[in-house]
């Protein structure tokens, strides 16, 4: 009896092991009932259940036949006559038992059977489904034709087309056009479960000022020489850092700031943009981009947020989810960071690899360029059309997503880099140990000095000449030999050098790079040459093919540092005609009896740069789309539109944003800074509001690309278009024709045609932070 209770112990165990092991799913999330079931697997688990039940009858007659015998032998046994019935009761009850397991096994059987069947002929009809799939022709998916056709012909162009299912029928292409992309509608006989309402996403972790950079310094990694210089960098300014935090969170006294997800994901230095910066780190090659991306990184950092670093192609594919293939595919979830902050090589990279899912989330991008982007040039269809197309421009994002190393145009951002700032004591040092007759050639490399024999040969009369010229093993041939030459300095040799020299000297070339703030920032003069005409895409070789035109700007590079000649200035800066030998010798002379402090703009101190990075991040919102105007409140027809919120500022001629208007737009910078003035013919709106004491905001071209407004300034206007002009809104007074702009991307501070004054948006500005105005923070 023990023995049989364990063959029906067993039998069960291996019924239930058995139907588990044929109905398992061959997928992950299916269930043994799905209409995945495979012909082999319905066969295999009938006739599985048909000898499960073979075996239980087998098992009830041999039951039956010990019972005879057991019951035989007992009636024999006189004394023990009592025992049978009581031994033949508990075999009863087993046989029972038995007989209901093999009821309903063989029931089993039979559901089993008709599931099997019917899941085949469900999966009978969702193949043919699958074959006989026709394209739908909705008005709202209106490239769904052409994207099944493009996907017949091209299909196996990419493997990631099969990676998210395509198989080659017509339904795996309209199933992928649908629900990974969504040129074409949902299927109606797809299995879509209704989402159940999300819960209300957590609260954001709050983002805290950093006190330590040791964890940044684990981000940047390692492996390459630029790396390698900027984590040095951070280490050198490490105290100025958490000093300037300090100072900026006391300013903001608590304010709440949601910590962001931020990828830096810095293009230039990965190996398939052929990364020719770090070999020559150590051989005189430029620094400046990655001294800004040093302090991009330490700012990003100290104000608190979540970073992630990357410098190769493969970490910024597996950060963003790029799925296996060529890029033509959209990522496999959603992007998880709020930021992403790159250089245009970065960006040529995500474009690559991101397919439609780049058009979605390039509104998170900033884009690190050291010479900025003009509007007539980030705009794909009308740079083509007027010229003004670029191996860097015709992205079609927000001109202010391009972040600029100086502020050479209000139409980007301005995000600029750090020096070294000076406490009291070590100003007090440095001017006690200047020499008068000490002079510093701003170039490390041997070319700048080529042909500047005459420049040197007057400077030479009057001071002692010091290099840092990157040489190997002999003295390059292009340094007079009356030149001390100190070879590549380390960062804080070469900021030594800059303490004791009273002359910081440029010869036109590298341009607008960090070490003359530098020099400045130690008490250094700089003396550069003024260049006439101004250098620009148009006349010189360096800035041709730069997305920008820098012309008729108060940008415009009129010397090797224009920055330095408009907002720093004499005594600090002096900018003379080199091709002038008397006006040369002469500012060399001055220069050598004037006695200058230590300078440094506080929008190139570390606070500073933590304060306008602060302020974009918790301002600057490219992906939601700017509020309208409200609508008027009444539907009569003298108020079939809102009225102008613009007025006319007291005695004056120039407009402003009315404090009666009854609404104002959730904009930054705030409207109440907005100021409108008309420009003079061969004026840009850059150096229009200028004149003004005052900058130009692109952001507030919106509220004054209105026919209204013209009549707000007494212009006269025969007739108003609208149309694809970066120089639009504007007036040709000749012929009373007023313009309006017809594509956003397009308003642009920069620009001017003689035959058009232009309407210009302009602001304020905080002292010593051009990028702020004076409620932005």
């Amino acid at each position: 009896r023990i023995f049989v209770l364990g063959i029906g112990f067993f039998t069960l165990c291996f019924l239930m092991t058995s139907l588990g092991g044929q109905f398992s799913a061959k997928r992950l999330g299916d269930s043994p009932f799905t209409i995945r079931t495979e012909v082999m697997g319905a066969l295999e688990s009938r006739g599985v259940l048909r000898r499960m039940s073979d075996m239980l009858e087998m098992l009830m007659k041999r039951m039956d036949i010990l019972a005879r015998l057991e019951n035989s032998t007992d009636f024999h046994k006189g004394d023990e006559a009592r025992f049978p019935l009581d031994r033949f009761q508990p075999a009863a009850g087993l046989m029972e038992r038995i007989q209901a397991i093999a009821q309903n096994v063989s029931d089993i059987a039979i559901k089993v059977d008709q599931i099997l069947r019917n899941s085949l002929l469900n999966g009978k009809v969702m193949e043919g489904r699958r074959d006989q799939c026709e394209v739908p022709r909705d008005p709202k998916y209106p490239d769904c034709a052409g994207k099944v056709e493009w996907m017949r012909a091209r299909w196996t162009s990419d493997p990631c087309y099969a990676f998210f299912g395509v198989d080659g029928t017509e339904c795996s292409f309209l199933i992928y056009l649908s629900e990974v992309e969504w040129f074409c509608p949902p299927l109606p006989w797809r299995n879509r479960t209704v989402a159940a309402p999300s819960p209300p996403p957590p609260p954001r972790a709050q983002a805290a000022f950093r006190r330590d950079l040791a964890r940044l310094l684990e981000l940047i990694g390692t492996g390459k020489e630029s790396l390698s210089f900027m984590k040095k960098r951070i280490r050198h300014l490490a105290q100025q850092w958490l000093r300037a935090a300090r100072r900026l969170e006391q300013k903001l006294a608590g304010r709440q700031r949601d910590q962001k997800h931020i990828l830096i994901h810095i293009g230039f230095l990965t190996e398939e943009s052929g990364d020719v910066f770090s070999p020559r780190v150590l051989k005189g090659g430029p620094l400046g981009e990655m001294v800004q991306w040093a302090d991009i990184l330490a700012a990003l950092f100290m104000l608190g947020h979540s970073l992630r670093v990357t410098v190769s192609l493969k970490e910024l594919q597996s950060h963003l989810g790029v799925p296996p293939g060529r890029g033509n595919c959209p990522l496999t979830s959603p992007l998880p960071f709020d930021l992403i902050y790159t250089d245009y090589h970065g960006l040529q990279q995500m474009k690559q690899h991101m397919g439609l899912s780049f058009k979605k989330y390039r509104c998170r991008v900033r884009v690190i360029d050291t010479f900025g982007t003009e509007p007539a040039y980030n705009h794909e269809e009308y740079a083509t059309l007027r010229g003004y197309r670029t191996n860097w421009g015709y992205w079609n994002l927000q001109p202010t997503q391009f972040m600029t190393m100086f502020p050479h145009t209000p139409d980007n951002s301005f995000m600029g880099f750090v020096s070294e700032e000076l406490n009291q004591t070590e100003r007090e040092l440095i001017k006690a140990n200047k020499v008068s007759s000490m002079a510093v050639v701003y170039g490390k490399e041997a070319s700048i000095w080529k042909g500047k024999e005459k420049f040197l040969a007057i400077l030479n009369k009057y001071m002692e000449i010091h290099g840092t010229v990157y040489y190997e093993t002999q003295r390059p041939p292009e340094v007079p030999a009356f030149v001390k030459n100190h070879g590549l300095l380390p960062q804080h040799e070469f900021q030594q050098l800059l303490r004791k020299a009273k002359l910081f000297i440029g010869f036109g070339f590298p341009y607008e790079g960090p070490a003359p703030l530098e020099a400045i920032a130690n008490g250094c003069v700089f003396l550069q040459a003024r260049f006439n005409p101004p250098h620009s895409s148009l006349n010189h070789e360096f800035f041709r093919g730069k997305p920008t035109s820098r012309e008729a700007t108060v940008f415009q590079v009129s010397s090797q540092h224009p920055y330095a000649e408009d907002f720093i200035g004499k005594p600090h800066v002096w900018t003379v005609d080199y091709n002038n030998s008397e006006e040369f010798e002469a500012a060399i002379k001055t220069i050598m009896r004037t006695q200058v402090d230590p300078y440094l703009p506080y929008e190139y101190t570390c606070e500073g740069m933590l304060e306008r990075i602060h302020a974009y991040i918790q301002h600057q919102d490219f992906c939601t789309p700017s509020s309208p105007p409200p609508p008027p409140k009444t539907k009569t027809p003298a108020m079939q539109s809102p009225p102008s919120p613009l007025a006319l500022s007291p005695n004056s001629t120039h407009l402003v944003w009315s404090p009666s208007a009854g609404w104002a737009p959730q904009a930054w910078p705030p409207v109440a800074s907005l100021q409108v003035w008309v420009s003079e013919p061969q004026h840009t709106c850059t150096e229009t509001c200028r004149r003004r004491g005052l900058v130009c905001e692109p952001t507030f071209f919106r509220f004054l690309n209105k026919e209204e407004v013209f009549l707000q300034l007494s212009i006269a206007c025969d007739s108003t278009e609208s149309e694809m002009n970066h120089l639009y809104p504007a007036v040709a007074e000749n012929v009373r024709e007023c313009y309006l702009q017809k594509e956003p991307l397009l308003f642009s501070c920069a620009g001017y045609n003689p035959k058009y004054r232009r309407l210009c948006p302009c602001r304020d500005f905080r002292q010593g932070q051009v990028a702020l105005c004076r409620d932005c923070l």
